[in-house]
C-alpha cells in the first residue's frame, strides 16, 4: 500500500486530478456577509457580487479527519502539505490535526501556493504511488518545494487597494498608467517584480522568466492558473507547449479564497524543472 497524501483547498487542483492521485483535500473557508461557506460552495460570479468576504483555513479538526481516513487505506503514513504558513494559519491546524490523529504522519509547508503548491502535492503522489516510503516521499516533495516557481500578474491594483494591501495611490497610478503589476511568490513571500505596461507585455514577461529557468534535459511540469481569465492562462500554456512537451501540464482556476483577495483577472504560470 502507497503512502497517503493530504492537502488543502489553495493549491488549486483540479477534482479529476486529485482523485486520479488519490490525494485527499481539505477545503479552505469564507464567510461570506456573515455566513460561513466552504470554499468551491459559490460559484465565482457569485462572489465577486459580494463585498463582505473573509477568509481562513480549515480547522484543526477538519484535517484529522482527512488524515484518519487516508491512514485507514494505507500502513504506510500519510504526508500533509499545506500551503505556506506565512500566509494562512493552514499549517498550524493541520499539525495539530495530525498529531490529534495519531499514526504515522507528517506535516509539511510548501511554502507557497497555488499552482506551486500544487506541482509540490503532485511530486509527492508521484513518489508515493511509486511505492516510496513516507520518508522518501517527503524527500521528493522538499525537492519539489526547492525547485517550483510561480510568477502571476493582475490587471490593476483596485481589488487590493480595497482591501487595504496597497495604498490608493499605487491604484491610481496604475490606472492612469496602464500598468499591469507582477509579482513572484518564492520562499513563503510574495516579492514584486518590475511591472509590465498591459496585460500582453506582462504575459510575455512571464514567459521570458519560464524561458530563462530551462535546465537542458530536466522534466517540465507547468500549471497555468487564473482567476476568472481562463483565456490568459490558456494562452500561456500554449506558448509553454510552442518551446516544450511538459511531463506535466495543468489548466486550472484559483480558488475562491485566493480570488477573494486578489480579484478576478489574475493570471499566473506555476512551473518545476526536475532534472533526470
Amino acid at each position: 500500500m502507497a503512502v497517503a497524501i493530504v492537502t488543502d483547498s489553495a493549491a488549486a487542483l483540479p477534482p479529476d486530478i486529485a482523485a486520479a492521485h488519490n490525494i485527499a483535500i481539505v477545503p479552505m473557508w469564507l464567510t461570506v456577509d456573515g455566513v460561513s461557506i466552504q470554499e468551491g460552495d459559490m460559484p465565482i460570479a457569485t462572489l465577486l457580487t459580494r463585498t463582505d468576504v473573509k477568509t481562513s483555513g480549515p480547522a484543526p479538526g477538519e484535517f484529522e479527519a482527512a488524515v484518519k481516513e487516508q491512514a485507514r487505506r494505507t500502513a504506510e503514513g500519510v504526508l500533509v502539505l499545506t500551503i505556506a504558513s506565512t500566509m494562512s494559519s493552514t499549517y498550524e491546524a493541520a499539525v495539530v490535526g495530525a498529531r490529534a490523529a495519531g499514526g504515522e504522519t507528517r506535516v509539511l509547508d510548501t511554502t507557497t501556493a497555488a499552482g506551486a503548491q500544487a506541482l509540490v502535492v503532485l511530486a509527492a503522489a508521484e513518489g508515493a504511488e511509486q511505492g516510496l516510503a513516507l520518508d522518501a516521499v517527503e524527500q521528493a516533495a522538499r525537492r519539489a518545494i526547492a525547485q517550483v516557481r510561480l510568477v502571476a500578474t493582475v490587471p490593476n491594483l483596485d481589488h487590493l487597494v480595497r482591501s487595504g494591501r496597497v495604498p490608493n495611490i499605487a491604484g491610481w497610478a496604475g490606472r492612469r498608467l496602464n500598468i499591469a503589476p507582477l509579482f513572484e511568490f518564492r520562499e513563503g513571500g510574495v516579492r514584486p517584480l518590475r511591472p509590465a505596461l498591459g496585460l500582453p507585455a506582462a504575459r510575455d514577461r512571464i514567459i521570458s522568466r519560464w524561458r530563462r529557468d530551462r535546465i537542458p534535459g530536466a522534466r517540465l511540469h507547468v500549471v497555468a492558473l487564473h482567476a476568472d481569465a481562463e483565456a490568459d492562462a490558456q494562452w500561456l500554456l500554449d506558448r509553454v507547449r510552442d518551446e516544450s512537451e511538459p511531463a506535466t501540464a495543468l489548466l486550472g482556476q484559483f480558488g475562491t479564497v485566493m480570488l477573494a483577495h486578489t480579484g478576478p483577472g489574475l493570471v499566473g504560470l506555476a512551473w518545476r524543472w526536475e532534472a533526470t
